[in-house]
């Protein structure tokens, strides 16, 4: 098949097309999701190095699984599945973690900041200042968030998964899902809770 009609199938009419022979439907799958997998693996493990390793070990588990994708779920469910599951295993190997802050390069291809991506306007240099300082403190609560209130967290409003599949990769009930997003986002609002007067007297 030509590149630009592989480029407009499915997740899974990509893997079904590699598992009959087509060995570049797996490069559109990797094009496709090797960037939103190493921000996912970038935010749980905080290491650049870890993660790219990770991310490589999860398109090899996904080649050498590939002919066991049975279909009940998104193939984009399964990805984060696999590469969730090794960066749990991984974290559990070691001794020592460190989160590295959420305020480094992304890692994602866009060299900025999350800081650097605010919107800059010179001429109201105290709204300015004060967004500064609170993305800076929202990624800083987000990186404190336990780890299983974290992935939910991330998974949800970076990656934009249902509940339903995020249950499906953590492997725990939707409603257990449902609740850790619940206690995340009470953290996060505890945690930003003295920038809410700063909030509204900048509206």
């Amino acid at each position: 098949m030509r590149q630009n009609d592989l480029e407009t199938c499915s997740d899974e009419q990509l893997l079904s097309l590699y598992t009959r022979g087509e060995l570049s439907a797996m490069g559109v799958l990797v094009t496709r999701y090797q960037r939103p997998l190493f921000t996912f693996l970038m935010r749980m493990c905080s290491d650049r190095s870890r993660s790219e390793d990770l991310l490589q070990e999860a398109f090899l588990r996904l080649i050498e699984h590939a002919d066991s994708f049975e279909g009940g779920s998104r193939l984009k469910t399964w990805l984060y599945r696999i590469a969730r599951n090794l960066c749990i295993d991984d974290m559990r190997r070691r001794k020592h973690r460190k989160h590295a802050s959420l305020d480094a390069e992304r890692g994602d291809g866009d060299d900025r900041t999350l800081h650097d991506q605010l919107p800059a306007n010179s001429a109201i240099s105290d709204r300015q200042a004060v967004g500064n300082q609170l993305t800076g403190q929202m990624m800083s609560a987000i990186e404190k968030l336990p780890d299983d209130q974290r992935e939910v967290f991330l998974l949800r409003q970076v990656h934009a998964l249902q509940f339903k599949e995020i249950a499906e990769i953590t492997a725990v009930s939707e409603n257990t899902v449902k609740s850790r997003m619940r206690y995340a986002l009470e953290r996060l609002q505890s945690a930003l809770a003295e920038y809410r007067d700063y909030a509204e007297e900048l509206r």
